[in-house]
């Protein structure tokens, strides 16, 4: 008859450290803080990365660009096309493009000697002149090198269109004008519509909103030197009614799904 045994079951063997010498392996150790302060300071560091180098996120808080872009839009602005700026620092290191007529681009504004709480705002305009054009208007119409642009849509619709005013503001503009030239003689008094003819001097960029009669632009606060570039958009990862919604919380209840996606142009 079989004895019954008193001892206990038999531990589960490690079979590695039988092939040891039957030594047992120490159990792992639990994460420590400083492992995780490390986790979190490498994301930090990749998001930062991201954001300074490649790509940011920018809100469009007023119709200047209407109908390009909408007040509620938010964009992704690709840093890396133009060259990204390098924080706390005068560098701009080389993007694969350079800023051409027509971008959407997104830059740190001149000075803006009329807001002084926020005088270099980051804007979003079109570039719609480099380094060596001349520029003009008459009658409110653009004029590049002598030819007249296109009037955007915004332009001739706004009800608002009345650009025969002049301000301090568009006094900058004296020291950029040309006399005698086949353009004709710059007006005794610049207006919002009849300025001109300037020329751009180099490593300086001059930018419109296409809302031409909403939009603080180039017209008041001057050129834009290149170095001030942060970024050419990209396209619309989220929208929804900011301006003039009757829904409770818009950013919820008013979004703009059509606009999701929109490549800007």
């Amino acid at each position: 008859m079989a004895r019954k045994s008193n001892s206990q079951p038999d531990a589960p063997v490690n079979s590695v450290a039988a092939l040891r010498g039957g030594k047992a392996a120490a159990p792992e150790r639990p994460s420590s803080t400083k492992d995780n302060i490390k986790a979190i300071l490498w994301t930090l560091a990749i998001f930062f990365f991201i954001r300074t180098f490649l790509f940011e996120a920018y809100r469009i808080p007023s119709g200047s660009m209407i109908p390009t872009l909408l007040v509620g839009d938010w964009l992704f602005v690709n840093k890396l096309a133009y060259g990204p700026h390098v924080p706390f620092t005068n560098i701009n290191l080389p993007g694969y493009a350079e800023p051409e007529r027509g971008d959407v681009v997104v830059f740190k504004s001149p000075r803006q000697i009329d807001q002084p709480d926020d005088p270099h705002p980051t804007l979003v305009k079109r570039l719609v002149a480099v380094a060596g054009d001349t520029v003009y208007m008459r009658g409110g119409l653009f004029h590049l090198n002598g030819q007249p642009q296109p009037q955007p849509d915004a332009m001739r619709e706004n009800p608002r269109a009345n650009g025969d005013f002049s301000i301090d503001l568009f006094q900058w503009q004296r020291a950029h004008e040309i006399r005698g030239s086949r353009f004709g003689d710059p007006a005794p008094v610049p207006t919002l519509d009849d300025w001109g003819p300037l020329v751009i001097p180099p490593d300086m960029l001059f930018m419109l909103g296409d809302n031409r009669y909403d939009s603080k632009d180039g017209r008041y606060w001057g050129l834009v030197p290149r170095e001030n570039v942060r970024g050419r958009p990209s396209f619309v990862y989220y929208s929804y009614n900011g301006m003039d919604s009757d829904r409770a919380l818009p950013f919820l209840t008013d979004i703009r799904w059509g606009r999701i996606g929109t490549v800007i142009r």
